[in-house]
């Protein structure tokens, strides 16, 4: 088997995983990552050939501009203080506390290698968060906090471990230095992810049409990603800031077909990628098994030594730092998304999994440094990051949904259902002044004017039932259930229609553009409903 059928492999592996996860209730992410080790012990697969600073740039721009499509800038900016102390805070603890453990255990690290290894085993990975957390039915605000974690903690992380590399490689440090540099790239991320946002919608609006404005979203992140980095900014935060520009200012409420055909294309590259990058981690085991050959023994006591540290600090500092967001929260009386309760705390601190970031970090520590000599305990660094990683993603990832189960962790169906009757309220408000104004403006039939009246009302009652009340709702039962039956027919009908044009693309003399061109109109009626 060659590197290409090996990607091959990956990929397909990434599609058949989703629905098998569905099916045996466990994240599609943590059975890729099982499947790739499964492979990595098979002597027919070849070992991962991929320069490790090609894997950030080519797997994190998709997967992080995915996420940000589940979010909004004013979800983040309403949770930047919960965010902060839930989260972006406890990387540095986090670093601290491994850097100190590793540069205690194992012999000839330095401090600055063993503050870079507590950065990069520091932040938890946003996709299988999101991942793991989407498929258990969490609250809302628990998954939120778990992606502006993933999200923010990857951008520290990354800053973190570059400065502490630097001065592993030079050999030497300076605090001033490094707080210049970290401020730099935070406002060189920003000023490259603010302009190619603006630049982006503005040649969005150029281009018009859909699958063209689709093929610059796909572009967009890589681009915003490397040039943040060529001006020495932080590429993940560009991305993350590009992103959310985008999905704030780019939107047309009007584009339809477009915003479907956009959530369904990054639906795909979201499955897909996500499904490679963790198959990836499984496999680069094979380099782990290499480094640990002839001192298993020391190997393992080293990994589970920082594996304990690792989850330790994470129940030590979300306990504390919980109770003292809840109570902030009461005294600012402010709408955060918060964990509401010791279980909730309980479920946020074992979803802290370790994933694609912290592999291509870890692949990419420098084998030598400026002097020319060895990378300082380069092995030992490699084994306990990959360590962290399987421990906490396989481990963690298989046992989360019995520890939601078990603590009856669940979603605020009221909340979600209440918001849902507000929107559907606001919709048909919305809908009833616009047929108001026409009203003005043209001459309408007064029997079309009471169904188009009765049609504003059901746009909003057919998202929420419980926005009818008790004396409408079994008129309106009535109604949604004629509709559905008059919708049934139609699209029986159109179905047939759509065979027979089908049919007619193999007839002789059959031009297939026109013909596709009837059935693109008879699928967008299909659509409409």
């Amino acid at each position: 088997m060659d590197q290409l059928a090996l990607l091959f492999v990956l990929l397909i592996g990434a599609v058949v995983m989703v629905p098998l996860g569905d099916r045996l209730g466990l994240p599609s992410p943590v059975l890729m990552t099982l499947g790739g080790i499964v492979l990595a012990l098979l002597p027919f697969v070849p070992n991962v050939d991929i320069s490790p600073e090609f894997i950030l740039p080519l797997v994190l721009p998709p997967l992080l501009y995915a996420s940000v499509q589940r979010t909004s800038w004013r979800q983040f900016a309403a949770n930047l203080r919960p965010i902060f102390l839930l989260a972006v805070a406890l990387v540095f603890v986090t670093t601290a506390a491994v850097a100190a453990v590793a540069g205690a255990i194992v012999p000839g690290l330095p401090i600055a290698a063993a503050v870079a290894l507590g950065a990069l085993v520091a932040p938890p990975d946003p996709v299988a968060a999101t991942a793991v957390a989407g498929s258990l039915g969490l609250p809302r605000r628990l998954v939120s906090i778990l992606e502006g974690e993933g999200l923010f903690n990857d951008v520290t992380a990354i800053v973190l471990y570059h400065v502490a590399i630097a001065a592993a490689v030079s050999g030497s440090f300076s605090l001033p230095r490094a707080v210049a540099e970290l401020v730099l790239s935070a406002v060189v991320a920003l000023a490259v992810g603010l302009g190619l946002g603006w630049a982006a919608k503005k040649l969005m609006d150029v281009l018009g049409d859909a699958t063209l404005q689709i093929g610059l979203t796909l572009l967009v992140p890589f681009v915003s990603y490397v040039l943040a980095e060529e001006f020495k900014g932080s590429g993940v935060l560009a991305v993350l800031v590009t992103a959310l520009f985008l999905a704030e200012y780019a939107t047309d409420p009007d584009d339809v077909l477009g915003r479907l055909a956009g959530h369904t294309f990054w639906e795909v590259v979201d499955t897909l990628v996500t499904g490679v990058a963790f198959g990836l981690i499984g496999l680069e085991l094979h380099n782990v098994f290499h480094v640990a050959s002839g001192r298993w023994g020391e190997m393992f006591r080293t990994g589970a030594v920082v594996v304990a540290v690792v989850i330790g600090v994470r129940l030590l500092w979300l306990l504390p730092a919980a109770w003292l967001a809840k109570k902030l929260h009461r005294r600012r009386d402010l709408d955060e998304e918060i964990p509401m309760s010791w279980r909730e705390t309980v479920v946020m601190w074992w979803s802290g999994m370790r994933g694609v970031a912290s592999v291509a970090l870890a692949l990419a520590i420098p084998l030598h440094t400026d002097d020319g000599l060895p990378f300082p305990a380069r092995d030992e660094m490699l084994f306990i990051a990959f360590a962290v990683i399987v421990a906490t993603l396989v481990v963690q990832g298989l046992t989360l949904p019995w520890l939601v189960k078990r603590l009856g962790v669940e979603s605020d169906t009221d909340a979600e259902r209440e918001l849902s009757r507000q929107l559907a309220v606001r919709v048909s408000k919305a809908a009833k002044r616009r047929l108001k104004e026409i009203e003005q403006e043209e001459d309408l039939p007064e029997d079309l004017v009471e169904q188009l009246h009765r049609r504003a009302y059901e746009v909003g009652a057919r998202i929420s039932p419980d926005m009818v009340d008790e004396e409408r709702r079994e008129a309106h039962a009535q109604r949604v259930e004629r509709i559905r039956t008059v919708q049934r027919i139609q699209n029986e009908m159109l179905s047939a229609a759509r065979h027979e044009v089908l049919a007619a693309r193999s007839e002789p003399g059959a031009d297939p553009e026109v013909v596709d061109r009837v059935l693109r109109h008879l699928d967008v009626r299909s659509l409409r409903g």
